[in-house]
């Protein structure tokens, strides 16, 4: 195999000249043809692993991804660099499914991205055989695991494509895996040998700290006071982003707030002052940072705990990309733990009620038991929960649960423009605009702004099209209706909606089993996963840095040094060698037997003064406890 200049398709297509860690490792993996799960906890950089590999190779490259905006962003720059690309999900026609995959088939394509459910459709896996397949790339890889925190059945069906395309390497990407979750996506991808290539999950720049506070909203404004620059705040509720991003401006500070159900034109504008500095405190849901990479935010802070340590350090991790020092800062107090308790309950609820809503979802989308396998339907959440008087989290909470049991599948929601392809050739439209003179002028409009218009659907803005002509953008819309029913071209209205995608055909009652996997177990991994959060919370003993690690497998860490937990022990005046040194000390008498301080303190009488310091931080942080016979060690590592 000849040597391949993996810098030089960076540099022509990224203007980069030289990899970040890890990544070129991973080209180099993919390049060669072995089966790799790269783990990169850091953001940006994940979508160069496998399209420069794809780039240097014949053939096209097939990509997985569950984020529907994500899948049109990274088509969108691909084509902007001048790479064929394209995207299959469940909001298109099954012309434009056809469409594009013909274009895969006769080489007019180098990256297909796909949702997982698409994988499963016959249409998909009969033409995909007969590609010239030269990689399988899946982003959010850990949604294979059952043991992750977002499983996602549709993923089992990319094992599958092994079956079809048995010589083909996958190459498998996440931000966060447990150990645990690490194995099992390997072996349920069938890799063909283990090869984890991983980045520590240490963020070196990165300072942790949690602050217990009664009033989160003062200390939110001692942060923006105290550290310039750009920041993002997460908060759980849509209401909550608008409502404290109103209290910071209140305060005289720059602040917007974002959230999933915002329309695509107002997320855009958001998301661009923001990264362009116009804003410089974004207030948000979870739902701000898929793909949102900005290099110098300086400080993430969390108003509520996250479900889960993956989540905190994905989100807390979009703080310092730059390398450059920055803070994660998570506000905490009694009444969280009483909120998550109340998240938990809507987590999961009763078996009774997720049957009352698949029962309720079939009627509501009028289909028949024993069919609608396989079919797409646009979703109405709110409008549904009003229809049945069921709550909102509790119909979405449903929903995940029957969609890990293969019965639904609920997308993101969809924000698709109006598309359009003439279907009728040149000559044939010259005569109906000769014929046509009121529709002849939308015609040249839209000959003029789009290309490609004979061969494929092309995303169409009626507004653009009406200001170029000077009519009202209903007129045009009326206009491309009756070019529709003529049947002059395909017109595809624009909407914007979440999808429900029937994987199996609608079940009675009786025949709905909602599995002791996905309920009992799932219920003790999520309790599990809210008690390290809680713990990180909580727990002012370890260094946050070195709690973090420890959830992601890294045992052997050093503390940082700069979190509020290594900050107050930094104060007893002693380096870090020494403490560590007087803590082992201590740790081996106390587990042996129970001790007086004095007597630990005699122990070491050349550092009498040093080791009570150390026995009484030990004391405050819960470390070491008082019994009827002295003292004992309680807790944990160093």
């Amino acid at each position: 195999m000849h040597m391949v200049d993996f810098s030089k398709i960076l540099f022509q297509y990224w203007g980069h000249r030289s990899f970040r860690a890890l990544q070129e490792d991973v080209v180099q993996a993919a390049y060669d043809g072995r089966d790799t799960l790269a783990l990169m906890p850091t953001g940006g950089g994940k979508s160069v692993c496998f399209q420069v590999p794809a780039l240097a190779k014949e053939g096209i490259c097939l990509v997985v991804t569950p984020l529907i905006a994500l899948m049109k962003d990274q088509v969108e720059n691909l084509q902007k660099k001048g790479v064929k690309a394209l995207a299959i999900y469940s909001g298109m026609t099954s012309h434009e499914i056809r469409l594009a995959l013909n274009a895969c088939l006769y080489g007019d394509c180098k990256f297909l991205y796909l949702s997982p459910e698409r994988l499963g459709t016959e249409v998909f896996r009969a033409l995909v055989q007969h590609m010239n397949v030269n990689l399988i790339a899946i982003d959010e890889s850990h949604c294979i695991s059952q043991w992750g925190y977002d499983f996602r059945p549709s993923y089992l069906k990319i094992a599958e494509l092994r079956d079809i395309l048995p010589s083909v390497p996958v190459l498998a990407l996440t931000a966060t895996a447990t150990p645990e979750v690490a194995q099992d996506i390997m072996e349920r991808l069938r890799f063909r040998e283990k090869n984890l290539l991983k980045k520590s999950f240490e963020r070196k720049n990165l300072v942790y700290v949690v602050r217990q506070t009664e009033d989160k909203r003062k200390e939110l404004l001692k942060i923006a006071s105290a550290v310039p620059g750009t920041a993002v705040v997460y908060v759980r509720t849509r209401g909550a982003t608008a409502d404290v991003a109103a209290f910071l401006r209140e305060n005289g500070f720059s602040a917007d707030s974002y959230h999933g159900g915002m329309g695509n034109e107002e997320r855009s504008r958001k998301q661009d002052e923001w990264k362009s500095g116009a804003t410089r405190i974004m207030v948000a849901t979870n739902a701000f940072g898929m793909g949102i990479d900005k290099a110098d935010v300086r400080w993430v802070v969390h108003m509520e705990l996250p479900d889960s340590l993956e989540a905190y350090y994905q989100e807390a991790g979009r703080a310092g990309r730059d390398e450059k020092k920055a803070y994660a800062v998570l506000l905490y107090n009694n009444m969280d733990k009483a909120s998550m308790d109340k998240r938990y309950a809507v987590a999961f609820p009763p078996i009774e009620e997720i049957k009352r809503v698949y029962h309720a979802l079939g009627s509501y989308l009028q289909i028949p038991t024993g069919t609608g396998r396989d079919t797409v339907y646009d979703f109405d959440m709110r409008d549904f929960c009003t229809t049945y008087k069921i709550h909102s989290l509790t119909a979405f909470s449903a929903m995940q649960f029957l969609q890990r049991d293969g019965y639904i599948e609920l997308t993101d929601e969809v924000n698709n423009p109006s598309r359009i392809m003439f279907v009728v050739d040149r000559d044939e439209l010259y005569k109906v605009q000769v014929a046509n003179p009121s529709l002849d002028l939308v015609i040249k409009a839209l000959l003029r702004a789009y290309s490609g218009l004979f061969s494929q659907y092309c995303p169409m803005d009626e507004a653009y099209i009406a200001r170029a002509i000077n009519l009202t953008p209903n007129d045009v819309y009326s206009a491309m209706r009756k070019l529709s029913q003529m049947k002059i071209l395909s017109y595809i209205p624009r909407k914007k909606t979440p999808l429900v995608i029937y994987t199996e055909n609608r079940l009675d009652d009786k025949n709905l089993r909602i599995t002791k996997e996905n309920y009992a177990d799932r219920k003790a991994r999520y309790i599990r996963r809210t008690e390290h959060m809680l713990a990180y919370a909580s727990s002012s003993a370890k260094c946050r840095s070195q709690q973090l690690l420890a959830y992601f497998g890294e045992t052997d860490s050093y503390r940082c040094g700069q979190c509020d937990v290594c900050l107050e022990r930094n104060e007893l005046d002693m380096s870090k060698y020494e403490f560590d040194e007087l803590l082992a000390h201590i740790k081996k008498q106390l587990s042996e037997q129970p001790l007086s301080l004095e007597m630990l303190v005699d122990t070491l009488p050349q550092k009498a003064e040093k080791m009570f310091k150390v026995a009484r931080w030990l004391l405050d942080n819960g470390k070491i406890r008082e019994i009827s016979g002295g003292l004992r060690w309680a807790g944990g590592g160093k």
